[in-house]
């Protein structure tokens, strides 16, 4: 019988219980949805494939969908992201089917989506749309049976968007990542602060006195360059969509064109989700020693190919998670995590706190549409508000804050449409 596991060493595990264990204290609201989980078993009897960050965060998800009674198969999202004492733990002590290695290379990590779906599945996670894609190409025989994907972030969606679109989409998915209790703090709070501690432990850089250049001013980018200017960063932000670029000029910002912002960055952090946003021109112009990094899902947003055919010589890990590529002339520009999540890649990606929320939001979404699978339809669906506001409201009650109620008399009058000056 093969073996249902790939984790790098079962000698990790115990450390890796400890971080699952650390991060539960402060997860609150995922720990009462897994105290109502267990009693209702909502999910009983369900195969679930997860393709998602292997961290102690994602463990406690996992566990809660186990504990709903589901039968879960979890592998990595990102080749760079996996914590790797965390998957030899989900195997050793919950005996989660885990494939995942930090640093697997393409062949693996395609194996490993492959050992995930081959679970046949009725409910799948994603984070990044990877398992969704190869459902529509070489699992299309699983389909009929699926109930509905979550996916977990920004380019995921917009893949799934572009797959609706075309009328390509063959079933029903949950677009999480666009839940107010998601993007609004993950994306902004998580992301902000993880992505400038993968930069702090690559490098030991001192952020204050330097330009960093935000690339992307969504809802990552606002919480990076929010996080920089805190640590006395010289922030410039990159846009090529109008109105964020204006949000960011009166968010107080200097934005100008990343051709523009090459030639005097000492920090680039992209985060678009869009492919080449740092080209070959604007290597060209860097500085000797500008650092380049990326903080989007997939390893596109920094032309690779274009910086190694620039580079005389690459020197990989003159630190941790850091290569450094010589060009012509003696300019060197150091790259972080590969062009991978720097925040995971180099870090531990975000805090518990944080994901607390969205991921009580995925373990909801996914009860939910167990709850009303035979009205799903091939569609991107949003969070019901209902769930968001749950999930809110236990958040604040965790943090000691307490908000008003509205008074019958306000409710009616915001209901109303006859009462005017």
């Amino acid at each position: 019988m093969a073996k249902n596991y790939d984790v790098k060493d079962f000698k990790l595990a115990p450390t890796g219980r400890k971080r699952i264990l650390w991060a539960a204290q402060d997860m609150p609201v995922l720990q009462r949805v897994r105290e109502r989980f267990q009693k209702e078993k909502p999910l009983q009897g369900m195969r679930f494939s997860a393709c998602l960050h292997v961290t102690a965060e994602t463990a406690n998800l996992v566990q809660t969908l186990k504990a709903g009674g589901a039968n879960v198969v979890l592998c990595a999202s990102n080749p760079l992201s996996t914590q790797d004492d965390v998957a030899a733990s989900l195997v050793q002590h919950d005996k989660i089917s885990t494939y995942a290695i930090k640093g697997e290379d393409n062949k693996t990590y395609y194996k490993h989506l492959r050992a995930a779906l081959d679970h046949q599945p009725v409910i799948t996670m994603d984070d990044g749309a990877d398992l969704v894609s190869m459902l529509h190409t070489d699992y299309t025989k699983l389909i009929a049976n699926l109930i509905a994907s979550m996916e977990e972030t920004t380019t995921g969606v917009i893949r799934l968007r572009a797959l609706e679109k075309e009328g390509a989409l063959k079933i029903p998915v949950i677009a999480v990542n666009d839940a107010a209790t998601k993007h609004l703090f993950d994306n902004r709070y998580g992301t902000g602060q993880s992505t400038i501690d993968g930069v702090i432990r690559a490098t030991d850089m001192l952020i204050a006195g330097k330009h960093v250049v935000v690339a992307g001013y969504g809802w990552c980018g606002k919480g990076v360059a929010a996080r920089a200017r805190g640590m006395g960063g010289k922030v410039i932000v990159t846009e090529v969509d109008p109105v964020p670029a204006l949000e960011a000029a009166m968010d107080g910002f200097e934005v100008m064109t990343m051709k523009a912002a090459a030639k005097i960055g000492d920090l680039f952090i992209t985060l678009t989700g869009d492919m080449h946003v740092i080209a070959a021109d604007h290597l060209r112009v860097m500085k000797n020693g500008a650092v380049i990094c990326n903080s989007g899902h997939f390893d596109i947003e920094i032309d690779l190919k274009a910086l190694t055919k620039l580079a005389r010589k690459v020197e990989k890990n003159v630190r941790n998670f850091v290569d450094a590529y010589h060009l012509p002339g003696g300019k060197t520009i150091y790259l972080l995590g590969e062009g991978r999540l720097v925040n995971l890649a180099a870090a531990e990606g975000h805090p518990a706190s944080v994901m607390d929320m969205s991921f009580a939001t995925q373990a909801l979404a996914a009860e939910w549409a167990v709850k009303n699978q035979k009205k799903l339809t091939p569609q991107v669906y949003e969070v019901p508000v209902a769930v968001e506001n749950w999930v809110a409201k236990l958040k604040l009650s965790s943090m000691g804050i307490h908000i008003d109620a509205l008074t019958k008399e306000q409710a009616k009058y915001l209901s109303s449409w006859d009462h005017g000056t």
